[in-house]
């Protein structure tokens, strides 16, 4: 695959961002599932401008033997054996996420993807445990360097909820599709792109 016209490879230390967010039944990786899972790539454009490239989104089955956390399920309202949800096992879901953000890493000159989370230490963590749980040997991501969109949005927009960081930001904001796995990674790539983006801009004005 060609490298992209304004590859990312020296702009962050070589590692691609790339958005994730999990929902899950509880707050224990390794006892709690997955149950959605979304990538949200960025890559430059012709000018440099951060933009979103790719969304790749799954639902996954609960993993055997998993614990369900009832009030981890109403808060987000998902009920894991919905036969509409068309959920895939969580090896599946894995390898449908990791194939393109292997090529997004590849077509950037990079050498791994990092993740881009609000609060991502929740995040990376039933990343880890899924990837340990599946035997998968082939992860793009760093396994604990992350991006954090609170710390961030807090320093440029003074709010880390990332609801209020949006409404700070002049981006639109849906309560009633916040807690889908896709909706908050498209908010926190958007965030993450506007940040970055406006950080490029200031730098371009003082070296001008």
């Amino acid at each position: 695959m060609e490298i992209t016209q304004n590859p990312l490879g020296n702009r962050f230390r070589g590692y691609l961002p790339v958005i994730v967010d999990i929902e899950t039944a509880g707050f224990n990786s390794k006892k709690n599932p997955l149950l959605e899972i979304a990538a949200v790539i960025v890559e430059p454009d012709a000018e440099g401008w951060l933009h979103i490239t790719e969304k790749h989104h799954s639902n996954i089955i609960p993993f055997k033997n998993s614990e369900l956390d009832e009030a981890a399920l109403k808060f987000t309202g998902i009920d894991p054996f919905h036969p509409f949800r068309m959920a895939i096992e969580e090896k599946d879901a894995l390898n449908k996420l990791f194939i393109p953000i292997k090529a997004a890493v590849k077509r950037n000159d990079c050498k791994r993807a990092i993740l881009v989370g609000h609060n991502p230490a929740f995040d990376i963590n039933f990343l880890n445990a899924a990837i340990e749980r599946t035997n998968h040997k082939r992860s793009p991501f760093h396994p604990f360097s992350s991006f954090d969109t609170a710390t961030l949005g807090g320093l440029v927009y003074g709010q880390t909820v990332l609801a209020k960081i949006a409404q700070a930001a002049g981006l639109a904001w849906d309560n009633e599709r916040a807690h889908s796995a896709l909706y908050d990674a498209e908010q926190t790539a958007e965030l993450f792109c506007l940040i970055i983006n406006r950080w490029k801009k200031l730098s371009e004005l003082e070296a001008s």
